[in-house]
């Protein structure tokens, strides 16, 4: 999948049950340490260039790396038929605990709160953590509920997320054999 805007270039390639492995360069070397913790937790490959105008400032690139991550998602999944549609998972990482819970359900929604308390982790700027959620959510089709209850490091705080982040996506997207020809809604449809 490609996305070009006037503002970032994205290349990204996604396998859902795939065996943790990624290529992975945003210009943005914090981002990319989150998004290569979250493959090899989600169990999934995962190939993300991007290339943005960080002269400008960082927001263009986290938050458009974060749609094509769900437009990934969303292209692979396909129909949905036959998944597990949501996930919950609780991520302890040293002194910080974070919980993700995530509904496929085709209705983007976003609930964050990650107690992040400086204005940079490495290079990233944290508060566009939110953005790269917001964007995933909305492109993924699904809600994402993020918080982290409590923590001291910074870094912890972001990285237990990110672990939890992919926990709980590697669940919903897991499929349930007794149900493979079944779409995952009373509704009849997603």
């Amino acid at each position: 999948m490609e996305r070009n805007t006037k503002e970032t270039r994205i290349r990204g390639a996604l396998k859902i049950e795939g065996r943790g492995r990624y290529d992975i360069s945003t210009g943005i070397r914090f981002l990319d340490h989150m998004l290569e913790l979250f493959t090899k937790h989600g169990g999934f490959d995962l190939t993300m260039k991007a290339e943005g105008d960080l002269d400008v400032d960082q927001h263009h690139t986290v938050e458009d790396v974060g749609i094509v991550l769900g437009q990934l998602f969303a292209k692979a999944l396909g129909d949905r038929k036959g998944i597990n549609r949501s996930g919950y998972f609780v991520m302890p990482m040293d002194e910080t605990l974070a919980v993700v819970a995530i509904d496929l359900s085709g209705r983007p929604a976003l609930a964050y709160k990650d107690l992040v308390k400086v204005r940079l982790v490495g290079d990233l700027q944290t508060e566009l953590v939110e953005d790269f959620f917001s964007g995933f959510a909305a492109h993924a089709g699904g809600n994402v509920h993020v918080k982290v209850l409590y923590g001291r490091s910074n870094h912890h705080k972001i990285e237990a997320v990110f672990k939890c982040f992919a926990k709980a996506l590697r669940y919903a997207c897991s499929k349930d054999v007794r149900l493979k020809d079944q779409l995952p809604s009373t509704k009849g449809l997603l």
